[in-house]
């Protein structure tokens, strides 16, 4: 693991037990990964709410938080470094906490939409300064037991998230929003009361706050002009305008990064091959993935008429295979190629959304049409993913290996905005189930073709059989609460997994277990 300098400053009337520590940090870091796939699984219900929104709209619902976490993950990140991580930290859990209130109060769809950017703006803060604060007060012998744990939360958000975002929704799609206060005020009190403070005494400088938002307008307007062309007409003045002010902001976003002291993205990194594919393929495959999720869960609940609850329970068996063939794809990452491996998973993620595609129909058939191409996926998911974070820092030199990771991080987001919109915009408007089908089916091959571009991108990411490029920029060293953040994800792709063949395969009958019991489930009619 890379070495991350800390200066922690406890309180004196604070007690920092590394387990009460590791507890309250995790309990936030578990608000923010979940939010992905209870407001997925709240999407339809939300548009029923808001009659009259048409899907392009809706999809701001979840664009928005994925744009603004984008852009300000890691600016954010060093502005706690130098300011306070335990300040940054507060503040961006008290504002997550309040965005969710105002996002369950929202009277109108373009409210919802804007408390969702603040949510977003609060998940960008105490998401690295809860890792960074738990570094800090983690004794060294025990950290990367405590970044193991911390990683853990985001794949058991991901596993759960689905039933949890189908339950509260049964009562109101505003209690996937409800949930979180409560929740984030017991954070509140409880970081105040056991969590001591930490910063790095050596950050003088200010993170480059205008690329952050260049890029957030550039990729907001590329999401716009996508979502929106088939309602404005793809060569429409305001679609065109979206595009130039996309590629604007896009632009400016890199030339602030080449003249910027500290950039959101530095560009020597770039000049590392491996990192270079790495983030490409994050991109592509996380548009894959965020397109094949939302077709998912609008297929099951808008066209076969299920409910939020049985649509949670029948998406869960995917999320479920990923920690699994995870923990597969490790053991066997020293018989194939990084690149190989990840291209494996690409491939694997577009014949199972292939399947989908190919096999659902008007009337619901879960185990026969939709289960297997769905577990499928679930697989590919599994291979690429922790390949893909661990490939782009594999030939960086260790006081960049973080920073790369936190790029990747960002890369995943980009790729999440973009594929919600690219999925809007081959669906369009369609009228009838034959048109509903089609436009599905397009989408489905649309994902699919995302993956497999991926996969031909993955193949770049193998390190070249040379010396990792020494990086000769004035850029400062890692600090803990920024780009330790995907570190703990970095920890657990690289190191050899520390499970012997009959431990791997009872986590598989775990899996499949609960697998099928969240089939039995949906068979039964829940």
């Amino acid at each position: 693991m890379t070495a991350i300098v800390v200066t922690a400053a406890p309180s004196a009337d604070r007690e920092s037990s590394p387990g009460a520590v590791l507890a309250v940090l995790s309990l936030a870091a578990f608000m923010a990964s979940l939010d992905l796939f209870i407001v997925n699984v709240a999407f339809p219900e939300i548009g029923r709410n808001f009659s009259g929104s048409s899907l392009s709209d809706l999809s701001w619902v979840l664009n928005s938080y994925a744009v603004l976490y984008a852009a300000l993950l890691v600016p954010l990140g060093r502005l706690a470094d130098r300011y306070g991580r335990m300040a940054g930290f507060l503040g961006g859990l008290a504002l997550f906490t309040i965005a969710s209130a105002a996002c369950a109060a929202s009277p109108n769809l373009w409210s919802l939409v804007a408390f969702r950017g603040l949510q977003a703006v609060g998940a960008a803060a105490l998401t690295p300064t809860s890792l960074g604060l738990l570094l800090a007060a983690t004794p060294a012998e025990r950290r990367v037991r405590a970044v193991r744990s911390w990683a853990a939360i985001g794949a058991l958000a991901a596993a759960s998230g689905p039933v949890i975002g189908g339950l509260l929704v049964q009562a109101s799609w505003r209690w996937v929003f409800i949930v979180n206060v409560p929740v984030g005020l017991l954070g509140l009190a409880a970081a105040r009361r056991f969590v001591p403070d930490s910063r790095d005494a050596t950050v003088t400088r200010i993170p480059d706050l205008l690329g952050a938002l260049l890029i957030a307008v550039g990729i907001g307007a590329l999401a716009l002009g996508l979502v929106k062309g088939p309602h404005w007409g793809w060569s429409s003045s305001a679609d065109v305008v979206a595009f130039v002010v996309a590629a604007v902001g896009i632009g400016g976003f890199w030339m602030r990064s080449c003249r910027h002291p500290l950039p959101v993205v530095e560009p020597a990194l770039l000049r590392v091959r491996a990192f270079a594919w790495s983030n490409v393929t994050a991109v592509l495959f996380s548009v894959a993935f965020a397109g094949g999720l939302l077709a998912a869960v609008l297929w099951l609940q808008d066209v076969w008429h299920w409910s939020a609850l049985r649509t949670g329970l029948a998406i869960a068996p995917g999320p479920l295979m990923v920690p699994v063939f995870a923990g597969v794809s490790q053991r066997i990452a020293h018989r194939v190629r990084v690149g190989h491996l990840a291209a494996i998973g690409c491939v694997t993620f577009a014949a199972g959304t292939a399947l989908v595609a190919i096999r659902v129909g008007a009337h619901p058939s879960y185990v026969g049409d939709f289960l297997p191409g769905w577990l499928i996926a679930g697989v590919g998911v599994g291979f690429a993913l922790p390949t893909i974070i661990s490939a782009a820092t594999a030939d960086l030199p260790p006081a960049r290996s973080a920073t790369g990771s936190a790029v990747v991080m960002m890369a995943r987001q980009i790729g999440i905005a973009l594929g919600v919109a690219l999925f809007v915009a081959v669906v369009g408007m369609p009228q009838g189930f034959s048109a509903v089908q089609t436009a599905f089916r397009g989408a489905w091959w649309a994902t699919a073709g995302a993956s497999l571009l991926g996969a031909v991108t993955a193949l770049g990411m193998t390190p070249p059989p040379t010396p990792p490029v020494v990086l000769q920029t004035a850029v400062p060293t890692p600090r803990a609460g920024t780009d330790a953040l995907v570190e703990a994800t970095r920890t657990i792709s690289t190191e050899r997994p520390q499970f012997e063949p009959d431990q791997i395969a009872q986590a598989i009958c775990v899996g499949l277990c609960l697998a099928l019991a969240a089939i039995l489930l949906v068979l039964a009619g829940v």
